[in-house]
């Protein structure tokens, strides 16, 4: 019999809603595979799920969607893995607070021998996330000036780093003067303090000799979505992809045009990889980038699972830098 340390939440709610449970997990089917984790990423996403602002399917139900760890036992028909393989994951759904979960074959992508487990755990889905911002939904380009809204987090510290790699100049909103120190060591060109600044639109015309910025990556929601509307050059792009302070409230699309012709897209990473061959093209690109040292993830924080509950009230607090992981024995 094999078992797991689970944590689960029985009804939306704080960080007390989350509960330690041990349960008895049955074999691998076909095509699925046993994996005993060995880091957990932690992710805004988890304590959304928590919340209830990103209902759950049924209850209870497990949280984290990230981690890594090792193949134990493989379901029939599975390909290409191995037993005690290092393997990761990002997109397999709520569920991975947890010491052993069985996950779908197609939904594991290999570690590479370059990357540990807890960088791995920190750093596919924020790195994924990066990839496809500034990839795929706004294709940044050399000698270009974006916003990115929270640059010294677990994403946008791995966003300075790839957007300088780029050549990109960034402006980043920041919580402090540490944080703003810390992200420009990572590749932030001019971090504002967002508490401090006032305007945050004149500031960013300011640096823009008035034009604007043609993209603005906005996870914080609804304490920044107007300010960045209004920091985007004519026909620019707004990026909103969290809600760290609250969703936004609607949008009259006149406004859109009121500001400039802008566009605004709401993406999610599970529309960008929507198949086998995007996720582990993208999966690629980031191990890759770690390989290098263009990506170094910055781990603040480090749990185990029994913190659980202090680790989701310090993401909520804006007390954490960097990523943060569980680590598991």
């Amino acid at each position: 019999m094999t078992t797991s340390e689970v944590v689960i939440i029985r009804a939306p709610g704080a960080p007390e809603a989350m509960e330690l449970s041990t349960v008895t997990i049955e074999p691998p089917g076909p095509l699925e595979v046993l994996v005993r984790h060995t880091a957990i990423g932690l992710n805004y996403i988890d304590t959304y799920h928590r919340s209830g602002l990103y209902p759950l399917p049924a209850l209870p139900h497990g949280l984290g969607v990230e981690a890594a760890g090792v193949v134990e036992a493989l379901g029939a028909n599975v390909i290409g893995l191995e037993l005690g393989q290092r393997v990761a994951y990002a997109t397999a759904g709520p569920g991975a607070y947890a010491t052993r979960r069985v996950v779908k074959a197609e939904q594991l992508v290999p570690i590479p021998e370059r990357v540990s487990d807890e960088v791995a755990a920190a750093a596919l889905l924020k790195g994924m996330t990066v990839e496809y911002l500034v990839r795929r939904t706004y294709p940044v380009r050399a000698g270009e000036t974006v916003l990115w809204h929270a640059a010294a987090g677990g994403v946008g510290l791995l966003a300075c780093q790839w957007l300088r790699h780029l050549g990109v100049r960034v402006i980043g909103t920041v919580g402090s003067r540490e944080k703003a120190e810390l992200a420009q060591q990572h590749g932030c060109d001019v971090p504002i303090l967002y508490k401090e600044v006032g305007d945050l639109s004149e500031k960013v015309r300011s640096l823009t000799a008035g034009a604007g910025v043609s993209v603005v990556y906005d996870s914080v929601g609804r304490a920044t979505f107007q300010s960045s509307l209004r920091s985007l050059s004519p026909r620019g792009l707004l990026v909103s992809f969290g809600n760290a302070s609250g969703k936004p409230d609607p949008v009259d699309v006149l406004a859109l045009a009121a500001h400039g012709s802008l566009f605004l897209t709401r993406p999610t990473l599970a529309h960008y990889t929507r198949d086998r061959a995007e996720l582990t093209s993208s999966a690629a690109a980031v191990f890759e980038l770690v390989a290098q040292g263009v990506l170094q993830p910055l781990i603040g924080q480090r749990f185990n699972l029994r913190d659980v509950r202090r680790a989701h009230r310090e993401l909520e607090g804006r007390q954490t830098v960097g990523s943060s992981v569980i680590l598991l024995d």
